[in-house]
């Protein structure tokens, strides 16, 4: 958190629309690719220069524009002004910790999404920043870094598959949102096998490194909660009436959109309530443990109590003691401190105290 707040405070007290870039620099350079297709075909370059994609604005076919590296600031200046996009649409772009947003600028929609990914390296959950730009035939895509998320629309637009080809620049924003929302349940199963190996690890063997790891993957999920939670409003506002780059035709697939996410954060609070109940779990097995080894030894206790009062007794050396002189005085004493042991814990097993 000392980091996050940290990078943050970079741009405190700035006036609102100076751009900066606050965040992790994830790529050694931008780099831009541009897919421009219709029905008969595609064409796809990655351009070398900004100025190169902005001969695709006013074409009547749809422009996918994806920027990869969001740290050159001139990049993303240039693109705001030939696009007439706000100074504040441009500074959340170079703010990677903005909440999941949608905002209405009439010419074009701005939309904050959470990517969320598994690295699988580290077993942690990585939560990278998405924005999309609406316009009427073109969406422009901004990454913090290279994830391969976007694949899987890359390869519908090639092949022709499906309608993507048939439909207006809002389809394919609904289609980017669609495969983000999708790596959701892939980083849920993740986290789903996560949690199982906790559950073994509970019933078999519980230790102190068990509890670090269900803090640890505790602290994941109220992240990740914060970063999906805000999807679902923003989901549910695409498919109102009074937002016109949105069609109706779309409208429909946005709606299973809104489905999944209600099914991703059904996930998450039954993720949630698991952990709690693990930890709760972890508190009561190390407790159970504890009163099995004080009950042991309280028993053990017991046992003595009676066994030290007799040798205590006969251990006084006193003159007037007949016993301590007889000859049979020394086995006598033993078989009465063992039948004594034996007999009360013959008496605690038939309790079944042990």
């Amino acid at each position: 958190m000392a980091i996050r707040n940290k990078r943050r405070a970079k741009a405190a007290g700035l006036p609102p629309g100076i751009l900066i870039h606050v965040g992790e620099k994830k790529t050694a350079e931008t780099v831009i690719n541009v897919i421009n297709y219709d029905e008969p075909g595609v064409r796809q370059k990655e351009a070398v220069d900004i100025e190169e994609c902005f001969t695709y604005k006013n074409k009547s076919s749809i422009t996918w524009i994806n920027i990869e590296g969001i740290h050159e600031i001139d990049v993303i200046k240039k693109l705001g002004d030939y696009f007439s996009l706000h100074p504040l649409t441009l500074e959340d772009i170079l703010h990677t910790q903005q909440r999941p947003k949608l905002e209405d600028f009439e010419d074009y929609l701005f939309i904050v999404l959470k990517m969320p990914h598994f690295d699988e390296q580290n077993n942690k959950i990585k939560i990278e920043q998405i924005s999309l730009i609406l316009g009427p035939n073109f969406v422009i895509s901004f990454n913090e870094g290279k994830e391969n998320v976007f694949t899987p629309v890359r390869n519908r637009i090639y092949s022709g598959k499906g309608r993507i080809r048939k439909m207006r620049a809002d389809y394919l924003a609904y289609a980017l949102i669609d495969v983000i929302v999708d790596n959701y349940f892939i980083v849920l199963e993740n986290i789903g096998v996560k949690i199982g190996d906790i559950e073994e690890e509970l019933m078999d063997d519980p230790r102190n490194d068990t509890l670090h790891k269900i803090h640890e993957l505790k602290r994941e999920m109220m992240f990740f909660r914060k970063s999906v939670w805000p999807l679902r409003e923003l989901v549910r506002i695409l498919t109102r009436d009074d937002i016109s780059l949105i069609n109706e035709p779309t409208k429909v697939f946005i709606d299973d959109v809104y489905d999944h996410a209600i099914q991703v954060i059904d996930t998450i609070e039954t993720y949630r309530d698991m952990l709690s109940g693990m930890l709760d779990l972890y508190l009561s097995t190390i407790s159970n443990k504890t009163n099995e080894v004080m009950r042991t030894l309280t028993i053990v206790a017991t046992i003595f109590i009676p066994l030290t009062f007799i040798a205590g007794l006969y251990g006084m050396n006193f003159e007037n003691m007949p016993e301590t002189k007889w000859r049979w005085g020394y086995p006598i004493i033993i078989f009465v401190i063992s039948s004594i042991g034996v007999s009360m814990l013959f008496y605690f097993k038939r309790k079944k105290w042990f």
